[in-house]
């Protein structure tokens, strides 16, 4: 399908008055991935009550409200059913009846798939319905991303609102007297906001696994903070017209998107650095190897992998991407003389498919271990912590 018809796509459903996005990657348990059988979708409850108020029937047990949902990224339209579980063992609501293993929501090599739902809201003359589009690659996830900003594994975005209130202040959220006045003045750098949030969430006794997670979640607290501050007395002054508010959250989303790419690596260098691994005799960040090729980090060093004497079974590498889909090819262009590629994402869940073709590369997956829960239970025995990857570029010291 063309890139235009994504791009028609985003515009038709870009209606701040009428219409919510609700924006995540489908997780495992999203899909039929895990085996798990949930039947479609999560969708928070604070999501669907607001847009389908009918739906919020505590006296009933499990009510629920169908609809029409159009998949318009492969041309599915189906009769869906909103659900709020509301027994004791169950709190939550999921979009069911999607058709069964046929439907790309619950295709198994969707899951990670950034997907938006557009939910148009009941009027006078048309019904409540949903259209979903599916990324079906890179390509069309940059597409998306550039309009709503970066959306991880885990993460989800709710558009147009961008800065929506807040239920409680996280711990990293940063009031505007507690900022740094040159960060109002212009946005930080990527390694001002790694150091900040290594200041504030330095859990120092807890494994790197956990600090790598957690000050993830801080920098971006962080980030939205100072965004809050920044950006909220023009948002307050309401806008005119749909160009206005785009002229201010497009510059907004391609922030976020360009701080983003940057922050996993520098937070793991600095993990590195934190475990007395010495840039330049332990490892060696982006390097420039094979005809300008740069991998994220190189172990032990640089040096050691132009040396055509130092033992190839005796250099590491490792690839950092906060999601990776069919990017995790790129890894196998990096570093030509170590087979075995090493790739730590951030990515909650993977297809058995997707799985067994990187298998099939020679790539490990490096997962922080918190996250290994989202995986199908035989995929899990493969993947690494970075504690496991660190322990072994640790055994390679002379």
């Amino acid at each position: 399908m063309p890139l235009w018809e994504l791009q028609e796509w985003l515009d038709e459903q870009d209606r701040p008055r009428e219409v919510l996005w609700y924006i995540k990657r489908l997780s495992g348990n999203d899909t039929l991935a895990n085996g798990t059988h949930q039947a479609g979708p999560y969708i928070p409850k604070h999501i669907l009550f607001n847009v389908l108020p009918s739906l919020e029937r505590g006296s009933e047990t499990n009510p629920r409200e169908t609809f029409e949902m159009a998949v318009d990224s492969h041309h599915d339209t189906q009769r869906v059913t909103a659900i709020w579980y509301n027994n004791k063992s169950r709190n939550e609501t999921r979009i069911t009846g999607h058709g069964g293993a046929d439907s790309a929501l619950l295709d198994p090599d969707s899951t990670a798939a950034l997907t938006v739902f557009a939910f148009w809201r009941e009027t006078d003359v048309q019904p409540f319905r949903c259209h979903v589009w599916i990324a079906r690659d890179a390509v069309e996830e940059d597409v998306i991303e550039e309009r709503v900003g970066p959306v991880e594994s885990g993460q989800t975005r709710v558009y147009p609102d961008l800065f929506s209130s807040l239920q409680q202040r996280p711990k990293c959220w940063l009031d505007e007297d507690e900022l740094p006045l040159s960060w109002i003045e212009a946005y930080p750098t990527g390694g001002e906001l790694v150091d900040k949030a290594i200041q504030l969430r330095p859990e120092a006794s807890a494994d790197v696994d956990h600090r790598l997670v957690v000050r993830r979640e801080c920098e971006f607290e962080i980030y939205k903070s100072l965004e809050h501050v920044v950006e909220m007395p023009r948002i307050r002054e309401g806008f005119g017209s749909v160009d206005e508010f785009l002229e201010v959250a497009q510059p907004i989303s391609q922030r976020r998107r360009s701080r983003g790419g940057r922050s996993l690596e520098l937070q793991v260098k600095a993990i590195f650095e934190e475990e007395n691994l010495v840039e330049g005799v332990d490892f060696s960040f982006q390097p420039v190897v094979d005809s300008n090729r740069r991998p994220d980090f190189v172990f032990p060093s640089e040096s050691a992998y132009h040396d055509m004497a130092f033992p190839s079974d005796r250099l590491r590498m490792l690839a950092v991407k906060s999601t990776m889909r069919e990017r995790w090819r790129q890894v196998l262009e990096e570093a030509v003389r170590i087979d075995t590629k090493h790739l730590l994402t951030l990515q909650g869940a993977v297809s058995p498919n997707q799985f067994k073709a990187i298998q099939e590369a020679g790539i490990e997956l490096v997962i922080p271990e918190r996250l290994q829960s989202g995986y199908r239970t035989d995929i899990q025995p493969y993947l690494r912590t970075l504690e496991s990857f660190l322990g072994d570029v640790r055994a390679l010291r002379p």
